[in-house]
């Protein structure tokens, strides 16, 4: 979905637009369930393992690269595993990402995208995205959060950020939290253990580290990202120490014009740096103006995340 987040929606407090929004959120709920109602008793048929990395967070939360490293990992350990995507148009700059990594699969219908990928003889799929698709019965699901916003004001689409109430939680094996740990990130883990005491809800952290910080070093920076949470791009440069001059936010899944990038060029000498995901979604003579930052996503405890994983397939 191409959109600009409202600031109201990580405001704790609830704000006049949050309020004013509410029957609306009411109305997306009720057209939810409502929608969910044939899939909930239809039989699965369990066709291959599936392993489902979401959210309830509407973006911004790190599903596509934690999906990458649960390949990573599946392949090591002999597996042949595949992607699988809602195709949306938009979504071609997360489809691309996926296919320079492996096997990847879009269809407007994820179980027929997971029948093609076993047609190719895949043995298991990852679903990036799809917590919401009561169609599909993952073996594991993980829910992604970043630390920063984690659930926002805590209020349903459009009140808030938030795609279903906290209580979806209860259809997650774990959850990872992209970013620090602090008081606020304990806060939500104490919230969710004493909300869900029946359910045994793993958490785990994980952070971008930068691979290519070299060609950046020691230069003045212009950033610019069309990410569910640009904030999170540039606090990243930010941690690492870069020398962030000016930063420039759009639209999750954005397509930059010429005049965007006269915008942000400006007659500055700066350095132009942005995402892999908004430099997949430019043209070749918008790239040569600027580079992109490679990250690779570190996972504390990744052996029990690894762990959890073979049990559940």
């Amino acid at each position: 979905m191409r959109f600009k987040k409202p600031k109201f929606w990580d405001n704790q407090k609830k704000s006049f637009w949050s309020i004013l929004l509410f029957p609306f959120s009411i109305i997306y709920l009720l057209i939810l369930w409502t929608s969910r109602i044939p899939s909930i008793f239809k039989k699965h048929q369990k066709v291959c393992p599936i392993i489902c990395v979401g959210n309830i967070y509407l973006g911004g939360t790190g599903k596509t690269p934690l999906a990458a490293e649960i390949f990573k990992f599946l392949k090591s350990s002999g597996k042949k595993p595949a992607f699988i995507k809602k195709h949306y148009d938009y979504l071609s700059d997360e489809i691309t990402m996926l296919r320079h990594i492996g096997d990847t699969f879009d269809s407007k219908n994820r179980l027929l995208a997971i029948n093609q990928s076993i047609s190719n003889g895949n043995d298991v799929v990852i679903l990036d995205d799809g917590f919401q698709d009561f169609s599909v019965k993952p073996n594991f699901s993980i829910l992604c959060f970043n630390s920063n916003q984690l659930v926002g004001n805590g209020l349903i689409i459009p009140s808030g950020p938030l795609r279903e109430p906290l209580s979806a939680i209860l259809r997650a094996n774990c959850i990872v939290i992209n970013g620090n740990k602090t008081e606020q990130t304990q806060a939500f883990e104490e919230k969710i253990n004493k909300n869900f005491k029946d359910k045994k809800i793993y958490f785990f952290y994980s952070k971008y580290k930068i691979k290519n910080i070299e060609k950046f070093k020691n230069k003045e920076i212009i950033a610019f990202a069309g990410i569910g949470n640009p904030i999170n791009f540039f606090n990243l440069l930010r941690e690492n120490k870069l020398n962030l001059k000016k930063s420039f936010s759009f639209p999750d899944h954005y397509s930059y014009s010429q005049r965007d990038f006269d915008k942000i060029i400006g007659d500055d000498s700066s350095k132009i740096v942005t995402t892999y995901k908004d430099y997949l979604r430019m043209n070749d003579k918008q790239k040569e103006n600027c580079d992109y930052v490679e990250v690779e996503l570190e996972i504390e405890n990744i052996d029990k995340l690894k762990e959890l994983i073979k049990e559940n397939l």
